[in-house]
């Protein structure tokens, strides 16, 4: 038998996933739930911690407890990478998200942090560099408004890059169109690209720099750029709140064995 919290968690939960608890509401005060018969002060605590660790709830002094508000960023997947977004126009990646949302932006929401750096054993890989070898690292934090919801660092090879505006720690996308755009003008038009998204448990420097509440995991994206030739010009590492994004792809399911003899 669950003990008598649990019970009461787990009631909790189903009224808050029915919607008879909206997101931003505030629970009961614990002292109104031990009045209604609901439990003592202990068990009506830990049932909150419960809901806390789960990520149905934030709580906070002077707030209370509060069902979490849950409407994550549209995070486009193929699309987000147009050409005529940012090559043609001004939309860079993290802002085709917001529009895609219809949710507003400002260019400043992006910060940024220009080093060069030794190579991490990943970043040396993907760059085909030698353990060691010295890369320009863009490391940038992306706020909605107040809130962070990622952070992208970007690795290149100082001769694709060097006096470039993508060494420029100006807040906000590397001039009009964003650093595909930069690599474009600079003669390294990207082609194609791979992404590897898996989910971990952040660290306590991602909970305190993402913001993020107890229970909260992080989704890390590692992407690879390539030119047509196969040139890779950017490896990133990107870190995000998890329940900030809603990922989303459209494309054409291939066809590997079409052309072949005899099919």
């Amino acid at each position: 038998m669950a003990p008598k919290w649990r019970e009461l968690a787990d009631k909790l939960a189903d009224r808050i996933r029915s919607g008879e608890y909206a997101p931003g509401q505030q629970l009961p005060q614990i002292r109104e739930l031990v009045a209604d018969g609901e439990g003592s002060k202990s068990t009506v605590h830990a049932a909150y911690k419960a809901l806390e660790a789960e990520g149905l709830v934030t709580s906070s002094r002077g707030h209370g407890t509060v069902v979490r508000k849950r409407f994550p960023l549209k995070r486009l997947g193929i699309a987000r990478y147009d050409k005529a977004k940012w090559r043609d126009g001004d939309e860079v990646a993290f802002i085709a998200d917001r529009v895609a949302s219809g949710r507003s932006y400002r260019r400043n929401e992006q910060t940024q942090t220009i080093s060069l750096v030794e190579a991490p054993p990943a970043v040396a890989a993907a760059h085909g560099l030698a353990e060691g070898a010295q890369v320009y690292a863009r490391a940038r934090l992306v706020k909605e408004g107040d809130q962070p919801t990622h952070t992208l660092t970007s690795y290149y090879r100082p001769e694709h890059v060097e006096g470039t505006r993508l060494v420029d720690p100006t807040p906000g996308p590397a001039g009009k169109g964003g650093g595909f755009r930069v690599l474009y003008d600079a003669g390294y038009e990207i082609d194609h690209m791979k992404e590897e998204l898996f989910a971990r448990t952040p660290t306590a420097d991602e909970v305190r720099l993402l913001q993020l509440p107890p229970g909260e995991p992080v989704v890390e994206l590692h992407r690879t750029t390539y030119t047509a030739s196969g040139t890779v010009v950017e490896f990133a590492i990107g870190v995000h709140a998890a329940s900030r994004f809603a990922w989303e792809y459209d494309f054409k399911v291939p066809d590997s064995a079409k052309g072949e003899k005899g099919q």
